[in-house]
């Protein structure tokens, strides 16, 4: 890497897990350094980095914990803050699932869109290659990535992809690099002729919010009374079939409406969730008011 640089005048990164890779890369003349998902998810290591790291001024790229975990992602970038480094970005490279999808790692952009609600002024980079773990869905992250305003790309490429050492199916040739690159639609900020339209939009979703919450909060209140239905009658809280039935209609009837599968399932699921905890909150306090004042 070194002599890359030497040769070519590129500026260099590499990631680093421990205080001695810090040490090797920093001798090396490593410009930028990044912590990995598995390091991030490890506060431990991180904060051995973080003190390895004080007195460097050198920018650091802290990649999101491998698992969705947003605390976790933002602590890391804490500590890594605290140990004086200033030029400092986060990495979205997507989380790791067991269910399987089109992606190696799910990208959960509500996470990362959080994280930059939360932390306005930290750049945040998109890393298709992880996110996909494959080429064929790269233009396509990275152009949500840029529709979303991250400030910037990590992708993978290599002059022969089939011999990289490390996650050959992701790498993309640098004339395919080129071609993304150059077919990006940045997409400009919002102008002012154009809010009172797009102020006229938004007020009117949020009267559909409105809606949409007064209509949960009466859906758990059914629940509650359910719930207490249920207590009185010794009925089990859960009941497969009865859910199994909510779903398939919902499934069902989302289609109709033009809405994908997997949305109206996790929406579903949220809500189910929240009926059940309802449900158990009613068991639990009626358990609590029966016990004897000692």
């Amino acid at each position: 890497m070194k002599r890359v640089k030497e040769e070519t005048g590129a500026l260099l990164a590499t990631e680093v897990a421990n205080p001695m890779h810090i040490e090797k890369a920093l001798r090396a003349g490593i410009d930028i350094l990044w912590i990995g998902a598995r390091t991030t998810v490890n506060p431990f290591s991180v904060q051995e980095l973080a003190n390895a790291l004080k007195g460097v001024d050198v920018p650091v790229l802290v990649k999101n914990p491998a698992y969705p975990d947003l605390q976790l992602w933002i602590g890391a970038l804490e500590r890594i803050n605290r140990a004086g480094i200033k030029k400092l970005a986060s990495v979205h490279r997507g989380f790791h699932s067991y269910e399987v999808t089109m992606y190696r790692n799910q990208p959960q952009w509500d996470l990362a869109i959080e994280l930059k609600t939360m932390c306005p002024e930290l750049p945040l980079i998109c890393d298709p290659s992880h996110i996909c773990g494959n080429t064929h869905l790269t233009a396509f992250v990275a152009q949500k990535a840029m529709d979303l305003h991250y400030d910037g790309l990590m992708i993978e490429t290599h002059n022969d992809p089939l011999r990289a050492l490390s996650d050959a199916r992701q790498q993309i040739t640098p004339d395919r690099l080129f071609e993304i690159i150059s077919n990006l639609v940045i997409r400009n900020p919002l102008k002012e002729d154009q809010r009172s339209r797009l102020q006229e939009l938004r007020e009117k979703i949020n009267e559909i919010d409105e809606e949409l919450l007064q209509t949960l909060s009466s859906r758990m209140l059914l629940s509650k009374e359910i719930g207490e239905w249920k207590r009185d009658n010794n009925i089990i809280v859960f009941q497969v079939s009865r859910w199994e039935e909510i779903l398939k209609k919902a499934l069902e009837l989302g289609e109709t409406m033009g809405l994908s599968r997997d949305f109206v399932k996790a929406l579903y699921v949220l809500i189910h969730d929240e009926s059940i905890r309802t449900q158990v909150d009613v068991m639990n306090l009626a358990k609590k008011a029966e016990q004897p004042v000692s």
